[in-house]
């Protein structure tokens, strides 16, 4: 005999877990091809509080709306426009390379008006004729600030709670850590769609699951004829064939299961079956043709239209009927650093109806006070002009120091704005609320606490908020 070959073999954890006789690897593979998700309650213990949001739908505006031009009135503006912003208020914060090398930083006053709107008095613009509506059910965050002053970056920073690539969305770890209740759509689903302004590129790694299984990742429902990718079935394979492909193939993939214990292959079979079960599903709730004409009314026209804003927040509302946990829309469009007044005229055109209208649908249907809505993007914008200012046109740069956004439903705070800017809307003055400390307030209103939601990754136990974040007990009902 070899004596290479004399030697009494060491299980690891791993071979323990795949080969004993009960076959536990066997039972996680049974579990996924079964009508229920095997990844789901990761919680320790279950939910860490009683969850006053079932599901969430967050209307993302890339690019990074204007505060002072949305829901942040700052009049002093228009009272010196076009007289520098005072050093003292700047105070040498980081500008983005597109207006460090300006000789001036002229201050501009937003070209649109400002009223109060309901018993709450929020102030909104003029811009905003359909959001102004609901202003008593919304909750407004002037003071949200961020680190990142680029795009890539900031959108990452919200979506993943890092600036660098590769951590899970938050759509993921909700999925991580809930599962769904509809065991034939995914737990975290995205729509996109594309405004009427300069548009900043996305990537599908903000829907990502990083390192969580793969079973967690977004999946895009796309307009068009196909609304999932590979849905549908092969050229020449009908239902029942596909079937037992994936039944040999489920075979396949037991058989490497057990002799290498690699979870991600379970994960790889449950998209493989959600898959087969959403080429029914999906059609279902993406055919909108079944929506009585009172709610195209609601809407808007181009709610018809698929891939449209409108249509997207019909979608989202149907999803959220039919329990997916977390649906993701982003809007392109909102990057003005120049013809602002003309552009975010045209983008607010596009997405204030229709996302006030989601608000009102969900709650007349009684599914808005455990529904958190949240509309906002990456960072804010410049109170001086990018380039010149002229009676009639200005553009802002880039501004993460203080930025607005809302939220509605959910266990928020309705009639509420929350937190002050200085008359520049420059710097925060009161209540600031940090990126962390909003994913924070996210899962808290899930029932989760942001602190114990962990996944173990090369030896370190990652959350979604890093090693920062506290809930903001201001904003909740």
């Amino acid at each position: 005999m070899n004596p290479c070959q004399q030697y009494t073999p060491q299980y690891t954890r791993r071979d323990f877990l795949s080969k004993t006789s009960l076959g536990l690897g066997a039972a996680a593979l049974a579990g996924l091809i079964g009508p229920r998700d095997a990844w789901a309650m990761n919680l320790d213990e279950g939910l860490h509080f009683a969850p006053r949001a079932k599901r969430v739908i967050y209307l993302f505006q890339n690019g990074g709306p204007s505060q002072m031009e949305l829901f942040d009135h700052k009049p002093v503006l228009k009272a010196r426009n076009g007289e520098e912003l005072p050093e003292s208020v700047r105070a040498g914060q980081r500008l983005t390379g597109m207006t460090s090398g300006q000789s001036s930083f002229p201050l501009a006053g937003s070209h649109y008006s400002f009223a109060k709107y309901g018993q709450s008095g929020a102030e909104i613009s003029e811009l905003l004729p359909y959001t102004s509506k609901i202003a008593d059910d919304l909750c407004i965050v002037r003071s949200m600030h961020t680190e990142a002053i680029n795009h890539d970056p900031a959108i990452t920073f919200f979506q993943t709670g890092s600036q660098q690539s590769g951590r899970p969305s938050i759509g993921s770890w909700i999925s991580y850590g809930l599962g769904s209740e509809n065991e034939n759509l995914p737990a975290f689903t995205v729509l996109l769609s594309k405004g009427k302004g300069g548009s900043q590129p996305l990537y599908a790694r903000l829907w990502g699951n990083g390192f969580l299984p793969s079973s967690h990742q977004g999946v895009q429902f796309r307009s068009g004829g196909e609304p999932v990718l590979f849905l549908d079935n092969p050229p020449g394979l009908n239902a029942s064939d596909r079937r037992l492909m994936l039944d040999h193939l489920n075979e396949l993939h037991a058989v490497q299961a057990e002799a290498t214990g690699d979870p991600e292959i379970y994960s790889r079979i449950a998209q493989y079956e959600m898959a087969y079960r959403m080429k029914t599903s999906v059609p279902e709730v993406v055919t909108i043709t079944d929506e009585p004409d009172y709610i195209f009314d609601l809407y808007g026209d181009e709610a018809r239209i698929p891939g449209t804003f409108a249509a997207n927040c019909l979608l989202a509302r149907r999803l959220a009927e039919q329990g997916v946990k977390f649906i993701q829309l982003y809007h392109q469009g909102w990057d003005q650093h120049g013809n602002l007044p003309r552009d975010i005229a045209r983008q607010c055109s596009d997405v204030d109806r229709a996302s006030a209208a989601l608000v009102l649908d969900l709650k007349q249907r009684g599914l808005l006070e455990d529904t958190l809505v949240i509309w906002g993007g990456e960072f804010g914008r410049t109170s001086y002009s990018q380039g010149q200012l002229t009676a009639d046109n200005y553009g802002r740069d880039h501004h993460p120091r203080c930025f607005s956004i809302w939220m509605a439903g959910g266990g928020t705070k309705g009639g509420t704005t929350y937190g002050e800017t200085d008359d520049f809307s420059y710097n925060i003055v009161k209540d600031p609320v940090h990126v962390h400390d909003f994913q924070a307030t996210l899962l808290h209103l899930m029932g989760i606490d942001h602190e114990r939601l962990t996944f173990k990754h090369e030896g370190r136990r990652y959350r979604l908020t890093d090693v920062h974040g506290s809930v903001v007990e201001g904003l909740l009902a």
